[in-house]
């Protein structure tokens, strides 16, 4: 009879902790510099294996080409424009010096400690600058935030990591900071983590399209193998769920591979691999490097403030949309509005404004334009009752998710708004 009621209540045990939701944490992580035909033909098992879960995809840098969002294609342009879900336009990093970000359109940290300050955060990072410029750890503009664990800045460290001309030491570097990073997630499981590798841009720059260059890829895929495995331990033994999410900055030139920061094919056309549910449409659809962050916001439940939510350019990559591929054209006092309905149902409404106070921090003052059913998929804004204007920015607001769309009217607006 004792070994019945022990029984009994061992089921019980397993059952409720069965039936308790697991928690979500997230991870992603940035390999520098690798154009998609490259990771399309070099070996990546561990990649491969991702995918196989979730879904592999080619993607996007750059912003609009010839449009006011276009974005240069260099690293840290691209890590913030991931961070922010937002173009160069409104982030304002422009180059890797970080001169002047706007901390004003908030990054997936910051997003999360403020609605979440309980939850752990964590980066795993061969460069500083991504934890004290990017993010902005512990500076006013930035919101005060504080990461719960840091392992960064070894490129400062000359003695143990001595400057080589092959870059040897950016490897030593990655794998000491990808070791941290497992035994950091096995063992401590942060809710929120980024990882970020070099060695691949080094070896791009260094020796363009070669064996060394796609050798450096294959160690990378090794990295994420060792992550990977960390992700699952946690998966198989804790109550856990993971979304993780491997991605680049930018391509690779097309004559020799070695340089990047332009406009063409190769260097804009990049990938994502993850392994997260519920792919959508818009993931099949070559979605841009700004859609993870509102994709990772969604599977950890953060609401996003409305107002930072009007100035995203991303949207998620999992779930239901309403609209995508927005766009305006202005001719004739009338701003043509044109989108593509995801799911026709319910309306959408379309609100404007002609100021950019978000910019410096302010509130811009939306006036509602119209309400129209999502599967009208156009609209035309009458300008006639409106002063004239440097700039206008339009937003979608749909059952499912937000769009966003700028007309910049003359080339000085965007510096005077």
């Amino acid at each position: 009879m004792q070994k019945i009621i022990l029984f009994t209540l061992s089921v019980c045990f397993v059952v409720s902790i069965s039936a308790q939701p697991k928690v979500k944490k997230a991870i992603f992580i940035i390999a520098d510099g690798i154009p998609a035909d490259v990771i399309e033909k070099v070996n990546t098992p561990a990649l491969d294996a991702i995918a196989k879960i979730g879904g592999y995809t080619r993607a996007y840098v750059g912003g609009e080409k010839n449009g006011y969002s276009q974005t240069p294609t260099i690293s840290a342009v691209g890590y913030n424009s991931l961070l922010t879900g937002t173009w160069v336009n409104k982030h304002n990093v422009w180059d890797n010096d970080i001169k002047d970000p706007n901390y004003n359109y908030w990054n997936i940290f910051r997003l999360l400690e403020t609605q979440y300050p309980q939850k752990k955060t964590a980066i795993f990072s061969t460069w500083e600058d991504n934890r004290t410029k990017l993010i902005g750890e512990g500076l006013t503009a930035a919101g005060n935030i504080q990461l719960d664990h840091h392992f960064d800045g070894l490129e400062l460290d000359t003695l143990h990591f001595p400057h080589d001309d092959n870059s040897n030491y950016i490897h030593l570097i990655d794998e000491i900071v990808v070791d941290s990073a497992a035994v950091y997630i096995q063992t401590t499981s942060p809710d929120l983590s980024w990882v970020y590798l070099e060695y691949t841009d080094d070896m791009g720059h260094r020796y363009g399209d070669s064996k060394q260059f796609y050798n450096a890829v294959e160690m990378m895929d090794n990295q994420v193998s060792r992550i990977w495995k960390a992700v699952q331990y946690r998966e198989e033994n804790f109550n856990e769920e993971w979304e993780i999410f491997i991605t680049t900055d930018h391509g690779r030139g097309k004559e020799t591979g070695k340089n990047h920061g332009g406009q063409s094919d190769r260097e804009r056309t990049t990938w994502i691999v993850t392994n997260a549910k519920k792919l959508n449409e818009h993931f099949k659809q070559q979605p841009g490097i700004i859609d993870i962050m509102p994709t990772i916001a969604a599977f950890l439940d953060i609401k996003i403030p409305h107002d930072q939510l009007t100035e995203i350019d991303g949207m998620s990559l999992t779930g239901k949309l309403s609209a995508s591929s927005l766009n305006a054209t202005f001719e004739n006092e009338k701003i043509h509005l044109q989108w593509k309905a995801m799911d026709a149902k319910g309306k959408l409404k379309i609100w404007i404004t002609q100021t950019n106070q978000f910019k410096t921090g302010g509130k811009d003052d939306y006036q509602l334009a119209a309400e129209v059913p999502v599967n009208k998929e156009q609209f035309d804004i009458d300008l006639k009752n409106h002063t004239a204007s440097g700039i206008y920015k339009i937003v979608l607001e749909a059952p499912y998710n937000y769009l966003n769309r700028w007309i910049v009217v003359n080339n000085n607006a965007l510096k005077k708004q």
